[in-house]
C-alpha cells in the first residue's frame, strides 16, 4: 500500500476543500494514456474497484494499476510555480 508524506496529506486536504468534492471526495490516481504514466484528478468518490487510502482525512483513490505501481511507495506533493506536483519516493 502507498503511504503519504505530511506534505501530501496537507495538500490533498487543501485540494479537496478548494474543489468542493464533498466528504467522500479525494484525489484519484489512475493509469494514464501513455505507457507507464499516471493521471491525477479530483474525484467526488472512488470508483468501483479503487483502493482507498485515508491518511488523517486526506483521501486518495487508486485504480488497480496505480495501486500496483505505487505499492510500497511513499507519495509526496508540493506546489511549484502554481502547479501541484506529486512525486513518488
Amino acid at each position: 500500500m502507498v503511504t503519504l508524506t505530511d506534505s501530501a496529506i496537507a495538500l490533498i486536504r487543501r485540494l479537496t476543500a478548494a474543489q468542493e468534492v464533498g466528504d467522500h471526495g479525494g484525489v484519484r490516481i489512475a493509469l494514464g494514456p501513455a505507457r507507464g504514466s499516471l493521471s491525477v484528478q479530483m474525484a467526488h468518490e472512488p470508483r468501483d474497484g479503487d483502493q482507498v487510502v485515508d491518511a488523517d482525512g486526506a483521501r486518495l483513490f487508486l485504480d488497480w494499476a496505480a495501486a500496483r505501481i505505487l505499492d510500497g511507495s511513499k507519495l509526496d506533493a508540493s506546489v511549484r510555480d502554481g502547479s501541484v506536483r506529486f512525486a513518488i519516493l
